[in-house]
């Protein structure tokens, strides 16, 4: 299948590409390569691909494909915060422009990453596709848009599927400091303590990048009827997690540290558990091969081999708020977002 992947550059689009091709697809890549400097290890695998922002896509770009894999997004809280209205540009209107010209281009699958924290502050117990939506965030608002938008869409002819990722965690060669187990486990390494900034009360799922990636692969794969215009909550529902027993895993996995709260911790209003036991039922293939504790144990191993140091990690190659501040002060990257030096070109 030729499959076009936006956001291929970026932290999951890293773990995913590689996937892809194994399985045989010809998979052609959409990016603006905001993070293009942010390497850690191994730089990603090049594709055949196109330097462009996602809001400015014409179909021409989505002509030959026959699914799309939408991951290009705002995709973290504080830099969705930054900007409410960009964020709902790119998370939600760039979104749903996107599928609308895949439709008219005759793509006839469309695979959205949405987002578990839809859900947003739900209390302790477990929500299926089913719960209600509950979102905190600007981020998680713009992701319920979106699918809302797809759903539209879907006909005979063009399929969406919505894929709600837990909260991601892991290695990758755009490597992000600011997700939950990764930055307890940078802190772990770098400080000696998994320094939590919450009362750690909080539930998350959490799914490592690459089950994330073999969700979309399985996906893309199943049955039409399997998946035409239904969404799945993707991990696994034993990784659900408060964030003190992930402090606890970095803890035990990272020799010599200890699990602290910051001065300033409080409770954090985010709060959900989910249960994925859908996308296992209905989607054999899908077989996740992550839990938190081998996650942990590969970023510490990682951390080792590449010799992290604090100032590194709390840099902007790491933090993407930082990075995008930094960039905005550098006259690169407007308020809005957009690149000031990208031309649209083949790469």
């Amino acid at each position: 299948m030729r499959v076009l992947v936006t956001g291929h550059n970026g932290y999951i689009g890293c773990a995913l590409v590689p996937l892809l091709l194994e399985a045989g697809h010809d998979v052609g890549g959409l990016d603006n390569y905001l993070y293009e400097t942010c390497t850690f290890g191994d730089d990603v695998e090049s594709i055949s691909a196109v330097r462009k922002d996602v809001r400015d896509v014409e179909a021409a770009d989505l002509e030959g494909f026959e699914a799309v894999i939408h991951l290009a997004a705002i995709s973290n809280d504080p830099v969705g915060d930054l900007n409410a209205d960009t964020t709902y540009d790119i998370n939600h209107r760039a979104a749903s422009n996107l599928a609308r010209l895949a439709k008219e281009a005759g793509v006839s699958r469309f695979l959205f990453s949405s987002s578990c924290s839809l859900y947003g502050a739900a209390g302790d117990g477990f929500l299926d596709e089913s719960a209600a939506f509950n979102p905190v965030t600007p981020y998680g608002h713009s992701k319920i848009l979106a699918e809302q938008d797809m759903h539209l869409l879907a006909d005979d002819d063009f399929s969406p599927t919505y894929l709600r990722n837990a909260t991601a965690y892991g290695l990758s060669a755009r490597l992000r400091g600011d997700l939950v187990v990764n930055n307890l486990a940078g802190y772990a390494f770098t400080t000696g303590e998994a320094l939590i900034k919450s009362d750690g009360m909080p539930w998350r799922p959490l799914v490592h990048i690459e089950d994330i990636s073999r969700a979309f692969v399985a996906l893309l794969h199943a049955p039409r009827e399997v998946v035409h215009d239904e969404a799945f909550n993707v991990g696994q529902t034993s990784e659900n997690y408060r964030v003190r027993e992930v402090a606890a895993i970095v803890e035990e996995v990272v020799p010599g540290s200890k699990a602290t709260y910051s001065n300033e911790a409080a409770p954090d209003i985010r709060n959900y558990r989910v249960s994925c036991d859908k996308l296992e039922s209905l989607v054999p293939e899908y077989q996740p091969q992550w839990t938190v504790r081998r996650g942990v144990e590969q970023l510490y191993d990682a951390f080792l081999r590449n010799g992290l140091e604090l100032e590194d990690f709390l840099s902007r190659r790491f933090l993407r708020i930082k990075h995008v501040k930094e960039l905005q002060e550098e006259g690169v990257l407007d308020e809005g977002l957009r690149r000031l030096d990208l031309e649209p070109t083949f790469v």
